[in-house]
């Protein structure tokens, strides 16, 4: 039997118990909350209030190199530096108080303008402006993009109100050499042209994060890091040949000045594969001073530039009634220098001639328009312009480059009387050097035309490596009239005036070179301005390159003359880039007359 007096003293107990077991209890429910149910919450606000930090860690963009692996574009380590005003008052002041042996701003201000290149009035005004906008300011922009060299001179100051943060920049190592096409980025690391953009998925790199907890002296705690790491940026391989790009640079640049021309290509592909192994042009573009080119200049003519072809046109014209038309290099027709057609049509040929029994051959050595004009007739207009398709003419290129234009073909339905005849010699249409090049190549690659391409390959950071699609080449002309045109053009370049400008040493050598004139957008043509070309391939027995050089208006000599030189050197320096053997046989020599 429970007394009174010992009934009490139990009950307290419970009830103390319970109290007990019910704090325990709300503690558990506290905990759980804290550690399980908001922990992500919970963690993120102690990493917010100081025990927490974080690092970004910068992904690398990747190269572009040319067909040998040699780099055309790279990433480098760059810094933004800073300045902490409100520091640098307070240090001069501890200074004129005797209280610091420190050096006073007004000469590390001298040894930063030294580095940075900067004048010393323009570093002390930053620090003034800041301060004038804000007496307590902590910050102010010393300078962006500063090198790593120029960045450790500045550590080396040993200043503490001086900080430098790294961040990836990019470096183009030989400056414009490929610059048009490489294209370049913005302040801001964004791809703004040319390749960097057309090609950023396969550059681009990812950045990621490291985040971890620091002690109040700032050191990193052990175990506390948790990363999400950057990944790369793949690497492009380009078609082009870094060393022949810049020597065909340098001599366009020579050309266009010594012509005193407005601008000048030349563009080199690959017969058998439609690789294109260089494409300079001038003026040109260097990524790392892109301020420094005019806007025009910031661009790829090759892609972005149409022109009327002129007379090189007449040699696709010449195949199409070669392949259509059943004739052949020796047949004839009769042409003066300037004939009246049937439907009222009026053609003229550049020099004065009676009239000559010409065969096809001698119209492309002599490049007569009249006795182009009188083949043309041989097949139908639609015929002309199915074949103007075939050779690519109004298509552009599968390259796909950033801007790229396309030709202007009109449908033969929508040619009138005098456009019949124009189109056979390269007037009243318009083409690219791309588009130009392809077609040329089909007439020396047996009459099959390879789509055109300048990326080789995409190799990812884990080594995979990725090969653009590309079309499959398209035969345009049968493999005899391949053979015949490459005969015919060899002996345009072996009969021509300007054989000994542009024969190259032990090698047979083939082309055409056209003179077109120039629209003044209203409808006509410029009164003496030309935008001309040379186009040609070696060895013609069986070729390998295609060289093609254009320069708009030459004012030295205005008719596609001003580009032998140029071509000349230039497909001398393909052959030996590449290793061309040189021609065993001799060129046969067709009559330019019947």
């Amino acid at each position: 039997m429970t007394t009174k007096s010992t009934r009490s003293p139990r009950r307290r107990t419970v009830v103390a118990l319970a109290v007990v077991l019910a704090v325990l209890s709300g503690f558990v429910v506290r905990l759980v909350d804290i550690q399980v149910v908001n922990a992500d919450e919970h963690i993120a606000q102690s990493m917010d209030k100081a025990l927490g930090a974080s690092r970004m860690l910068y992904g690398t963009r990747g190269q572009i190199v040319d067909e040998n692996g040699q780099t055309l574009a790279g990433s480098i380590l760059l810094y933004d530096c800073q300045l902490d005003p409100l520091l640098i008052t307070q240090i001069d002041t501890s200074i004129a108080a005797g209280k610091s042996e420190e050096e006073p701003w007004s000469e590390i201000s001298g040894e930063i303008a030294t580095i940075t290149t900067l004048p010393v009035a323009d570093v002390q005004k930053i620090v003034a402006d800041a301060l004038a906008e804000d007496s307590a300011s902590r910050y102010a922009v010393l300078a962006k993009g500063v090198s790593t060299q120029q960045y450790r001179a500045l550590a080396d100051l040993n200043v503490p109100y001086l900080v430098c943060v790294a961040h990836p920049g990019r470096t183009y190592p030989d400056g414009a050499v490929a610059g048009n096409l490489v294209g370049f980025m913005g302040t801001d690391d964004v791809a703004l042209a040319g390749l960097e953009l057309t090609q950023d998925s396969c550059l681009q790199s990812t950045n990621g994060l490291l985040e971890f907890q620091k002690g109040k002296d700032g050191v990193i705690i052990p175990g506390t890091e948790i990363e999400d790491p950057a990944v790369d940026g793949g690497t492009l391989q380009l078609t082009i040949n870094r060393d022949l790009q810049w020597y065909l640079q340098q001599l366009i640049g020579e050309q266009v000045q010594d012509m005193g021309a407005l601008s000048g290509t030349i563009t080199v592909v690959e017969v058998a594969t439609g690789k294109i192994r260089a494409a300079a042009e001038y003026p040109s573009v260097d990524p790392n001073n892109v301020s420094a080119a005019a806007d025009a200049d910031r661009k790829s003519r090759i892609f972005t530039d149409w022109f009327e072809p002129g007379s090189t046109f007449k040699a696709l014209t010449a195949a199409t009634v070669l392949d259509a038309g059943g004739q052949t290099p020796t047949s004839t027709v009769i042409a003066s220098s300037r004939e009246t057609f049937a439907n009222g049509a009026r053609v003229s040929d550049a020099f004065q001639h009676p009239a000559y029994e010409y065969t096809l051959a001698g119209v492309l050595i002599d490049s007569s328009n009249a006795g182009i004009s009188k083949f043309s007739e041989r097949v139908a207009a639609q015929t002309r312009y199915e074949y103007m398709q075939k050779f690519g003419i109004g298509e552009g290129s599968a390259v796909d480059f950033v801007g790229e234009q396309s030709g202007l073909l009109r449908p033969a339905s929508e040619w009138d009387n005098q456009t019949i005849y124009n189109t056979s010699y390269g007037q009243g249409i318009t083409t690219t050097v791309p588009e130009l090049a392809g077609a040329y190549s089909a007439i020396a690659n047996n009459g099959v035309r390879m789509p055109l391409s300048l990326v080789e390959s995409c190799t990812a950071p884990d080594g995979t490596v990725t090969t653009p699609e590309t079309p499959v080449g398209v035969r345009v002309v049968s493999e005899q009239t391949s053979a015949q045109m490459r005969e015919i053009l060899e002996n345009v370049f072996t009969q021509g005036s300007l054989a000994e400008e542009v024969a190259v040493p032990g090698y047979r050598v083939a082309g055409k070179t056209g003179t077109g004139e120039k629209s003044d957008g209203n409808g006509r043509y410029k009164a003496g301005v030309y935008y001309t070309t040379m186009i040609g391939f070696a060895p013609a027995e069986a070729p390998e390159y295609v060289v093609a050089v254009t320069l708009d208006e030459p004012t030295k000599v205005t008719s596609s003359a001003a580009n032998a030189t140029a071509f000349q050197k230039a497909m001398t320096q393909v052959l030996k880039t590449y290793r061309v053997m040189p021609s065993t046989t001799a060129p046969t020599l067709l009559p330019k007359f019947g």
